[in-house]
């Protein structure tokens, strides 16, 4: 029998809208830095601190997309007719990408030594120059002078990299080095495992349950400090590929017609799983405090089951109802997403450059909130329109 996953090829609105209201707030939690007097509520929790603020919801949800877009993607190549080494091939270099950057983005956080002779700001510009130079969509040619151009930019961004990689100081410093990966890395790590594992065990999704669970237990066991030598061998111990598997499980469960249920019955069944998760999360506060530092099993259950009914309800609002629409504004952000996460970068090192800044009122929550509200906007908005000269990150 064939999977809808491989009738339909094209896009699904509710995951686009999931992706894109995921990156806004992304973008949204990130600039909070900027403002001071910040509800504790909307921030993330410190290491230790027994608490789920907004800002911890946001990375799993990502993740949770993430694994939603795994299968659409792989059955399209397949319907291609990518063979599986074909698309293994593919995953690893994405992965590649995700990690490459991940590790310039977080070496920059530790700050940029003057010994190197390039501010941190001008540092940043130069990184994200790369980065176009290497992974822009360029506009499909036949003219061969172009089709040079677009390869000598290509090489042109990976020298780049590569001499700032290797003049590159912290603050203290510190070579380049992985660090924590990033966020980008994370997502690169975490993508590379379950993209495979989703690869090769061939949609069947009785195997994708025990790899969840297989996730889950690592969870635990990390949480529990059983893994010894193995603990922290994979990102998260097996959280972060957990959500991704969730999303993943969720997908199949949406968009294949072989399983002979109607939609109303798969939105009501992702609902009880959802449910399911949640009050997983309840129980295991018993064991576990709520941390998105230390990835505990109870972070990991709340947000799984929160992720899951917020898509059920996003299905629900733009496939089923068809409002779609109403994200208009936020839509290059859930298509665009990757040049939507790296604009800030650029936007804040411009404005040191510049020593522009708001006045203290403007940064001074509840209207310091607004502010990070217009940043997000202007993001997008900034996307769309490199979107319209043909300038977008696609790995």
């Amino acid at each position: 029998m064939t999977s809808a996953l491989t009738e339909k090829p094209k896009r699904i609105a509710s995951i686009d809208v999931y992706r894109a209201l995921t990156m806004f707030f992304m973008i949204f939690v990130n600039d909070l830095w900027s403002v001071s007097n910040v509800p504790h509520w909307l921030e993330h929790a410190a290491a230790n601190e027994d608490m789920l603020g907004f800002s911890d919801i946001v990375f799993p949800s990502f993740l949770f997309i993430l694994g939603m877009s795994i299968p659409l993607a792989i059955e399209i190549r397949k319907k291609k007719g990518d063979s599986n080494r074909g698309i293994l091939k593919h995953i690893i270099i994405r992965s590649i990408a995700l990690l490459v950057m991940g590790m310039f983005t977080v070496n920059l956080e530790s700050g940029v030594a003057a010994s190197i002779g390039i501010s941190k700001p001008i540092f940043t510009l130069i990184m994200l120059l790369a980065f176009f130079f290497i992974w822009n969509v360029y506009p499909k040619t036949e003219n061969r002078t172009r089709q040079n151009l677009y390869s000598g930019l290509k090489i042109i961004g990976i020298v780049i990299l590569a001499i700032l990689a290797f003049i590159f100081r912290d603050a203290d410093g510190g070579v380049f080095q992985p660090r924590w990966w990033g966020i980008l890395g994370l997502i690169g790590w975490t993508y590379l495992l379950c993209a495979i594992v989703y690869l090769f065990l061939n949609k069947n999704k009785g195997y994708l349950i025990v790899a969840l669970f297989a996730f889950i237990l690592l969870c635990i066991g990390g949480s529990n400090h059983w893994l010894g030598i193995f603990d922290g061998i994979i990102p998260g111990n097996g959280c972060f590929h957990a959500f991704t598997m969730s999303g993943m499980l969720i997908s199949l469960l949406f968009n294949e017609s072989e399983l002979g249920i109607g939609i109303k019955k798969k939105m009501l069944t992702s609902t009880f799983i959802g449910i399911i998760f949640i009050l997983g999360g309840f129980a295991a506060h018993n064991f576990w405090i709520i941390s998105k530092i230390q990835a505990t099993p109870t972070w990991l259950f709340l947000c799984t089951g929160i992720s899951i009914l917020l898509y059920v309800l996003m299905y629900w609002l733009t496939d089923i109802e068809n409002k779609a629409s109403w994200f208009g504004i936020i839509k290059p952000a859930g298509t665009a997403t990757l040049t939507c996460y790296l604009i800030p970068y650029f936007l804040y090192a411009i404005f040191v450059l510049t020593s522009f800044s708001l006045p203290e009122s403007l940064t001074t929550s509840p209207i310091g909130l607004v502010k990070c509200i217009i940043f997000a906007f202007l993001t997008i908005g900034i996307t769309a329109l490199l979107g319209k000269i043909h300038i977008k990150l696609k790995i």
